[in-house]
């Protein structure tokens, strides 16, 4: 498999132009999922969290307190991970490959823009900058995804590969209604000594998506 799919702009077609309105505030997750839900998340974030001052604060989204988590659990392993409560799928399968991507879509639908810039690594989306990725989704005001069977987990120069086919379904300010398919490519760094828990979690490598008529 190669390393690298062509990066197509990921869903920019849902606004044209650039749009300088920042839209509505971000969305916690107590107004996501509710207040019990929201402080049990929070909970298990902090339990698994090796960090100092982690995000596990249920005023934050629910999405970046997930990632917080599959970062936390990505770091343990698979061994370990598979004994934690609360780590859900193993680091390196391909399930938790496609929990990044509705994690994704999560932090977009909760206006989340900088968890879901991170989901594309530390560096954020490859060929694009933060300012014009959160502008490019200005006028959206929700977005759903749907996601088909993953491929296999592939690998290829010390990183493991894998394929999730979506369907995105958005609706724009004024009530248009957009639908996107496609497929996202997702990478990880293989468990070998030395690699952080960032290299050792999946993020979003490149997307081919197509607006359907």
């Amino acid at each position: 498999m190669s390393p690298r799919w062509l990066l197509c702009p990921l869903l920019l077609s849902l606004v044209t132009g650039a749009m300088a309105a920042t839209g509505p505030s971000p969305r916690s997750c107590v107004q996501e999922i509710g207040q019990r839900p929201a402080q049990a998340l929070a909970t298990t974030c902090r339990a698994l969290s090796p960090a100092t001052r982690p995000p596990c604060n249920a005023a934050n989204s629910c999405a970046l307190m997930q990632d917080e988590i599959a970062r936390s659990c990505a770091l343990f392993g698979d061994g370990e991970a598979a004994r934690e409560p609360g780590c859900g799928p193993l680091p390196s399968s391909a399930e938790a490959a496609a929990a990044v991507v509705r994690r994704y879509y999560g932090a977009l639908d909760a206006r989340d823009y900088g968890t879901a810039w991170q989901l594309w690594g530390s560096d954020g989306q490859p060929g694009n900058s933060y300012e014009k990725f959160r502008q490019g989704y200005a006028r959206t005001r929700s977005v759903q995804v749907t996601l088909g069977q993953p491929g296999p987990v592939e690998g290829a120069a010390g990183s493991s590969y894998v394929s999730i086919p979506v369907t995105v379904k958005a609706r724009l300010a004024d009530g248009t209604r957009q639908t996107f398919s496609g497929r996202y490519q997702l990478r990880r760094v293989n468990d070998v000594d030395g690699a952080s828990a960032e290299q050792r979690h999946w993020h979003l490598d490149s997307a081919k998506l197509r607006q359907q008529h």
